[in-house]
């Protein structure tokens, strides 16, 4: 994860010496020849990756994973909701609501309404299962790491980088 942390542009402004890129970009052709060995690398900006990291040869498959979708969402949402509570929650507006949302982001906005339910059952002393109400104000407290720009970067970049 964070390759671009190993393999960025080289003339771009560094956080990690040429000698690392180089050195790596050297490696890479020798673990090709390991057998059943396999190697992935993720990062979120492929554009800042260094051009001979990406040629042909030294990765078979540049595959963009983008952010999740609705149907995605909804699993997501799922697995948190069925955690956190036994209330028929309103997933599909969950969903709606979430849409620049990254899965952490959804993590942390189930978690922060199961904080909201808790404090609702402290200060009311009466048993208090989340409802689709804290979970709808948990979304509004979370800020949404994507930005609608990210996506058209992701977009772009995918035209550009992709292959499999």
């Amino acid at each position: 994860d964070e390759v671009e942390d190993l393999a960025s542009v080289r003339s771009a402004e560094r956080r990690v010496n040429p000698g690392v890129t180089n050195e790596f970009l050297r490696q890479i052709p020798r673990l090709r020849d390991v057998p059943y060995h396999l190697l992935v690398c993720a990062t979120n900006w492929v554009s800042r990756l260094d051009p001979a990291f990406l040629r042909p040869g030294r990765f078979d498959y540049v595959l963009p994973v983008g952010p999740p979708d609705a149907d995605a969402r909804a699993a997501i949402w799922n697995r948190y909701v069925t955690d956190i509570t036994d209330e028929q929650i309103d997933v599909d507006l969950l969903v709606q609501r979430t849409e620049l949302f990254t899965p952490a982001d959804i993590e942390f906005a189930a978690h922060k309404a199961a904080q909201l339910a808790f404090e609702r059952e402290h200060f009311e002393g009466v048993h208090h299962r989340a409802m689709t109400d804290e979970f709808l104000a948990a979304i509004e407290e979370t800020r949404p790491t994507l930005t609608t720009e990210m996506i058209e970067t992701f977009r772009n970049d995918t035209n550009t980088f992709a292959r499999s």
